[in-house]
C-alpha cells in the first residue's frame, strides 16, 4: 500500500506577492475610512477594487491549478481541497470578530450593547460554517453577511464561484467561456454607470458609479456581489486557459506600483461628474486587472530580495485579509469614542493597529493555518493505492 496526495502545482510567486500588496492596501484602506465622510471623500479612495482584483486572480490561479485535473479529480476532491485551503482561516476570522466583538462598543455599532452572548455565539457558529445572516439577524448595525467579521461576504462569494466552476463552468470551451464573460461584463458596465437594467440600485444613492457593495443579503446587494464577482473570477479563467502572458523585466515591482496607483487613485469626477468615477472603476475591472495578472504571471522573480518579498507577501495575504477587520471595528469605535483625542494619537492607533493585523496573520498563518490545513490534508486528500 502507498499513500500519495495530488500535489500542487509550481505557484506564480508574483501573483502570490500582488496579492499581498492589495491586502496591506486594504487594511490601509479601512484605517482611513473610520475618518471619511462617504465614498466621495474617502482617502486611498479605490481599495475596495482590490475584492475584485482578488477574484480576477482567484481565477487565474483555479484555472492554472485545476483545468487539466479533472481526469484525476473527482468533484469531491476538489471541494475537500478548496475547503482545506480556504475554510480554517475562515472559522479564524470569525473566532476573532467574536472574541473581540464587545469591546468595538461605540455609537458606530448601534446593536452591540443590545445583543446576548448567546446571539453572539450564534453568529458566530453561522460565521464559521460560512452561513451568510440575513439583515434581521444583524448583531452589528451594519447589515453584514457575518456581523463578527465584514470581509467574509466576499470569501461565500468565492465559494460561489468554485461551486460554479467545478459543476459546470469547467466544461466550457474557450469560446463559451468568452461569451460568459462577455455577458458579465455588460453587468459590470451596468453597475458601474449606474444603469440599472433591473431597476435593483436606486438606494445606494451614497455609491453610486462604483462598486462599493455585495456585504448584504437584500436584492440589491446580491446583485453587486454577484456581479463583482462573475467578471473577475471568469475572466481570470480565460485568461489563464488564453495564456497569452506578458513577460517584463522587474515584473513584481511594476505590477505593484500599477496596482497601488489603481487602489489609491483620489475619486474621479467629484460629486459633479460620478460618471467618470464609473468609467474609471469599469476600466480597471475590465481591462487592467486582467492586464496586470497577465503580466504578473508572466514574468519571473529575480534577486533574492523580490523572492523573498514576494513570499512573505503572499504568505500573509489570505490570513491578513480574512482577519483584520475585528480591528477595525474596534478602531472605528475607539475613534467615535473619543473625537476630540489628539491628531497623534488617532494617527498612533491607527498605526498600531496596521501592524497588529500583519502580527496577527503572520501568528494565525504559522501557528494555526499551516498546521491545520497540514492535518486536514492528511486526513482527507491522502489518496491509498495498492502495488
Amino acid at each position: 500500500m502507498t499513500t500519495t496526495y495530488l500535489e500542487s502545482k509550481p505557484r506564480y510567486e508574483i501573483l502570490d506577492g500582488l496579492r499581498g500588496v492589495a491586502a496591506l492596501i486594504v487594511v490601509a484602506f479601512h484605517l482611513f475610512e473610520t475618518y471619511s465622510r462617504g465614498p466621495v471623500y474617502q482617502t486611498l479612495n479605490h481599495g475596495y477594487l482590490a475584492v475584485d482584483f482578488f477574484f480576477v486572480l482567484s481565477g487565474f490561479v483555479i484555472g492554472y491549478a485545476y483545468d487539466d485535473r479533472w481526469n484525476s479529480m473527482s468533484l469531491k476532491d476538489f471541494f475537500k481541497r478548496r475547503l482545506v485551503r480556504l475554510h480554517p482561516m475562515v472559522i479564524m476570522g470569525t473566532l476573532i470578530g467574536g472574541a473581540l466583538f464587545y469591546f468595538s462598543e461605540s455609537p458606530a455599532f448601534s446593536h452591540i450593547m443590545q445583543t446576548p452572548l448567546w446571539q453572539v455565539l450564534f453568529v458566530m457558529l453561522l460565521g464559521c460554517m460560512m452561513i451568510p445572516t440575513p439583515p434581521s439577524w444583524d448583531i452589528r448595525g451594519w447589515g453584514e453577511t457575518n456581523s463578527l467579521n465584514g470581509p467574509a461576504w466576499s470569501l461565500m462569494w468565492e465559494y460561489v464561484a468554485n461551486i460554479l466552476y467545478a459543476l459546470f463552468i469547467r466544461r466550457f470551451s474557450k469560446v463559451a467561456l468568452g461569451i460568459f464573460v462577455l455577458l458579465t461584463a455588460y453587468l459590470t458596465v451596468d453597475i458601474a454607470l449606474n444603469i440599472d437594467t433591473f431597476g435593483l440600485l436606486a438606494n445606494r444613492s451614497y455609491a453610486a458609479y462604483t462598486f462599493i457593495g455585495g456585504w448584504s443579503i437584500t436584492p440589491d446587494q446580491m446583485y453587486i456581489g454577484a456581479t463583482r464577482l462573475l467578471y473577475p473570477f471568469f475572466a481570470g479563467l480565460l485568461l489563464s486557459r488564453i495564456n497569452k502572458l506578458i513577460q517584463i523585466k522587474r515584473g513584481f515591482w511594476w505590477c505593484s506600483l500599477f496596482i497601488a496607483i489603481i487602489l489609491v487613485m483620489p475619486r474621479i469626477g467629484g460629486e459633479t461628474n460620478m460618471w467618470m468615477n464609473g468609467m474609471y472603476e469599469a476600466v480597471c475591472v475590465l481591462m487592467l486587472f486582467p492586464l496586470i495578472v497577465a503580466t504578473g504571471a508572466g514574468s519571473r522573480v529575480t534577486g533574492t530580495r523580490s523572492v523573498a518579498v514576494c513570499k512573505f507577501f503572499g504568505e500573509i495575504s489570505y490570513p491578513l485579509y480574512i482577519t483584520h477587520y475585528p480591528l477595525i471595528y474596534m478602531q472605528t469605535g475607539w475613534a467615535r469614542n473619543h473625537p476630540s483625542a489628539p491628531l497623534g494619537v488617532h494617527i498612533f492607533v491607527g498605526i498600531s493597529v496596521f501592524f497588529l493585523s500583519i502580527a496577527i496573520a503572520y501568528a494565525s498563518l504559522k501557528l494555526y493555518d499551516e498546521p491545520v490545513r497540514e492535518w486536514l490534508k492528511r486526513i482527507f486528500l491522502m489518496k491509498t493505492k495498492r502495488r
